[in-house]
């Protein structure tokens, strides 16, 4: 079974799946998305969660850096939610503090220009959110 890795903003919800074996995570795409209509991004998740045979998706839940959930988190939370429903897939919510600061310090190191970054950045922290729980397994 593969599993989807989703970082989940406000505009864009980034992409992540894993091999089959569950041991590596890549990136996919990024899905532009509005929060105010959470069906936006439906068809789009069906057609990846078809193509790869998802079983299980991993949602970033942005919690505050002393472990509360703020207005993010609990955006992310009616997201997994609604993923789940709409979708037919279990999901796990994941501690994202801090990926897309990670993401960014990679993606500045690798010398990638700013304009090239804002393309990926949201795919990249998919890419940890999920590997971060594929390594914890």
């Amino acid at each position: 079974m593969k599993i989807i890795g989703l970082d989940v903003g406000s505009k864009t919800i980034g992409v992540a799946v894993s091999d089959l074996l569950g041991w590596t995570a890549q990136g996919l795409t990024t899905i532009e998305w509005n929060e105010e209509s959470i069906t936006s991004a439906d068809s789009k998740l069906a057609d990846i969660i078809a193509e790869h045979e998802i079983g299980k998706a991993i949602i970033g839940l942005p919690k505050n850096m002393n472990g509360t959930i703020g207005e993010r988190g609990e955006a992310s939370q009616r997201y997994a939610a609604h993923v789940e429903e709409t979708h037919g897939i279990e999901t796990v919510l994941w501690d994202e503090r801090l990926t897309t600061v990670a993401a960014e310090r990679i993606l500045l190191e690798a010398d990638m220009s700013r304009k090239k970054r804002k393309k990926v950045i949201d795919k990249m922290a998919a890419v940890m959110i999920l590997q971060g729980y594929l390594d914890q397994k």
